[in-house]
């Protein structure tokens, strides 16, 4: 598939705000942010997850072609995922936004905002994550593992930029956040091991003789069939060569969870350490993201396999 920049930049941002959310509220459920300093360092935190995720659906928008028309995304939600995902964001946000209030204004009850707000945070993953694993014909996204490594990608580095955060207001709670996310990120590179080994394997279930109805067992396809290019051969084909692909997934391999796990280890970290480790998984889980799109092989392409 042809990677979407606006779609990568909406799942990346809005998985790292709803990580960081989920870490600041397990703080809070562990005791942390009785005190006036502390809810500060809450609210601060929810005003960040609050950033991303606005920053994450504004991205979504450049990926429309009519920005205007953007509320009828929601209209279909018995039976897309997409339009789940349009109504669980906002919702989300809007809880966020309630349970970071709360802990600005020092108003109780902050805990079962937050457990509103979290149910929502996991529905969103859900949603979004669904909105790939349940397109069949692409068997590279057809799998419980897109799930749950969107779940536990989102989670780590939400986690990683909680103890950032902690590094400059809450030194207490940098420790146990940065073992968090060093184990978070351990957790989804596993998870993201376990992927890619799964689709290195794949069959496609189509060949090129189905794709055309033609069951002679030597044809090769010496043009594309017309001029110039098409929608088809644009959105559906990436156009990068094997080589730009391996680099990519090496790439985000390293840079996405191999050298933010090895900047965690180097206890007790720094905030300026915290804040590089941020950056690079940053950059390695866009990388990520872009493979995850362009790895995708549409079953149209059987059939678009020469472009003249």
């Amino acid at each position: 598939m042809q990677p979407a920049f606006s779609v990568i930049f909406l799942t990346v941002l809005i998985g790292a705000g709803q990580g960081l959310f989920l870490a600041l509220f397990a703080s809070e459920l562990a005791g942390f942010g009785t005190a006036a300093g502390d809810r500060m360092l809450l609210a601060g935190g929810a005003a960040v997850a609050l950033v991303l995720s606005a920053l994450g659906l504004l991205a979504s928008f450049f990926h429309l072609g009519h920005p205007e028309r953007a509320w009828r995304a929601a209209a279909m939600w018995r039976t897309s995922w997409l339009s789940r995902e349009v109504i669980a964001l906002p919702l989300f946000m809007a809880g966020l936004f309630a349970w970071g209030l709360a802990h600005a204004l020092g108003v109780p009850g902050t805990r079962w905002l937050g457990a509103l707000a979290a149910v929502l945070c996991l529905a969103l993953y859900v949603c979004t994550a669904m909105v790939y694993a349940s397109v069949r014909f692409l068997q590279e996204w057809a799998s419980p593992l897109t799930l749950v490594n969107y779940l536990l990608i989102g989670c780590a580095s939400g986690s990683l930029l909680a103890a950032a955060l902690a590094s400059f207001a809450a030194p207490s709670l940098v420790e146990p956040l940065a073992l968090a996310a060093l184990l978070l990120t351990l957790a989804a590179l596993i998870g993201r091991a376990a992927a890619l080994l799964r689709n290195a394997g794949l069959k496609p279930r189509s060949t090129l003789q189905t794709a055309i109805g033609i069951k002679h067992p030597a044809i090769v396809q010496r043009a594309q069939g017309f001029m110039g290019g098409s929608f088809n051969t644009r959105e559906f084909f990436h156009g990068s060569s094997a080589g730009v692909l391996r680099s990519v997934k090496w790439f985000f391999l390293a840079a996405g969870f191999v050298l933010p796990a090895a900047m965690l280890l180097a206890l007790p970290p720094s905030g300026p350490v915290l804040l590089a480790a941020v950056l690079v998984q940053l950059a390695g889980l866009l990388a990520e993201r872009w493979f995850f799109f362009a790895q995708a092989n549409h079953p149209q392409n059987l059939y678009y396999q020469a472009i003249s």
